[in-house]
């Protein structure tokens, strides 16, 4: 009740409720970019960015979700877009020919430390790096990583399939120091 009354609020352009909804969120929110961006000042460009989307756009929340998963898909835009930017090209795509084939084994040796899994997760190249990012860590599934991504749910797929394949690859060279 409480959050509903506050995004009411805001659609109205109350400044105490805008604040509110920000300090309930920003701290979450910032550690969302940072998985991304991996740089404090960006991070805190990015949360900046989204929140001001997010109450230009707060008209357009519907609550079918919560305004928290509403508001982290705006930071995650953001920090793609941040990311595509700064690198000063866009993503191609040369997947969809590839169906690929469902893997839902993510399990690793129990030595390797989550550290090295996010080091492992920091080297993939960007087109594997935001949907393994986006699939593990902030649970989305197919569907949405697409919809965020603007791809389709095979390259979503493949993308997932070839970035699990190099970061086990990745913790493999690291655990052993080779890759054979």
């Amino acid at each position: 009740m409480f959050q509903i009354d506050v995004v009411e609020r805001c659609k109205a352009n109350d400044r105490r409720a805008q604040l509110k909804l920000y300090r309930q969120y920003c701290d979450g929110m910032y550690t969302v970019a940072m998985r991304f961006v991996e740089n404090a000042d960006d991070a805190e460009d990015v949360l900046q960015e989204a929140f001001i989307k997010a109450f230009q756009k707060i008209h357009q929340f519907k609550g079918d979700v919560t305004f928290g998963a509403w508001l982290k898909r705006i930071v995650i835009n953001k920090s793609i877009d941040h990311l595509k930017t700064k690198k000063g090209h866009l993503i191609t795509l040369e997947e969809n020919y590839i169906v690929p084939v469902a893997d839902d084994d993510w399990t690793i040796n129990e030595k390797i430390s989550v550290d090295e899994v996010k080091q492992a997760i920091d080297q993939l190249s960007e087109k594997y790096k935001y949907v393994v990012l986006m699939y593990l860590v902030e649970g989305y599934d197919h569907k949405e990583i697409a919809s965020v991504l603007n791809l389709t749910e095979i390259t979503c797929r493949t993308r997932l399939l070839r970035g699990k394949g190099r970061l086990k690859e990745l913790l493999k060279i690291k655990r052993y120091g080779t890759g054979s």
